[in-house]
């Protein structure tokens, strides 16, 4: 392979999978909003113990991260750091003043909240941030977190993701959040997911699963896809059982003897 073709393989084209590390912050107020780095969280008062701090698996052109950023992603090389600005229209878009709503208090304390500026809540079914409360009014916006913030990333591709498997465990972990219990069996264009026990109950899998079979058409360009629930009968607890006495006989058979 010459040195054009090897630089070609290392740089990311859209329809890969690859692992990326990142920071970003808000330009306006150098806010981090995001990070794979718990350093950077801890650094800036934002880590929280709950969350994994740790290289992310993107599927480019995927639209799971912003424009601006899955735009960079493409054509990016593989090991090399990054520093882009995001315009707010590729990112969460620009903010709509008729998002921003006053509704009376009496709907919070119906639910029994008790709000203040700053507060997310869920009211009328939509997610808003409180950014003001008077006597029996709450003003609530319903623009998107970053709406209208130019967005800066600091960007590094670690690796691109290859062989079917590995990509179909790159989707799970993507879409899923883990690749934990799952069997994977790719045939050409045909690809099998054993669920683990967890899977067959839970309602994110539920929800996940339809994400997975749209990002498994557009990276491996698969035709069917089987989702398999196998249910195994345990076997009977006679068999320990029956042991037990020979055991015990076996154990006794010395002092018999004697």
């Amino acid at each position: 392979m010459s040195n054009e073709d090897t630089n070609q393989a290392a740089k990311v084209v859209k329809g890969d999978i690859v692992r990326i590390d990142f920071d970003g912050w808000t330009e306006d107020s150098n806010e981090i909003f995001d990070t794979t780095n718990a350093e950077t969280a801890k650094d800036n008062g934002v880590y929280n113990e709950k969350l994994q701090y740790v290289p992310i698996p993107i599927l480019v052109g995927g639209g799971r991260v912003f424009p601006g950023l899955d735009e960079a992603l493409e054509g990016a090389e593989v090991g090399k750091e990054y520093d882009i600005v995001v315009p707010a229209e590729k990112a969460a878009g620009q903010r709509d003043p008729k998002l921003v709503e006053m509704l009376p208090l009496r709907e919070f304390l119906k639910q029994e909240i008790e709000p203040h500026v700053g507060m997310e809540v869920n009211i009328r079914n939509r997610v808003g941030i409180i950014t003001a409360v008077t006597a029996g009014r709450v003003r609530v916006d319903f623009n998107r977190r970053l709406a209208g913030k130019n967005l800066k990333y600091h960007f590094k591709v670690l690796s691109k993701t290859e062989g079917d498997e590995e990509k179909v465990k790159s989707i799970l972990e993507m879409d899923y959040g883990t690749t934990e219990g799952f069997g994977i069996t790719v045939d050409g264009k045909d690809v099998s997911i054993v669920l683990p026990d967890v899977g067959k109950y839970d309602q994110k899998w539920m929800l996940a699963k339809y994400r997975v079979v749209a990002d498994l058409r557009e990276a491996l360009g698969a035709l069917n896809v089987r989702f398999i629930e196998e249910y195994v009968k345990s076997a009977p607890a006679e068999v320990a059982e029956e042991a037990a006495p020979e055991e015990i006989a076996e154990e006794e058979l010395p002092q018999e003897k004697q």
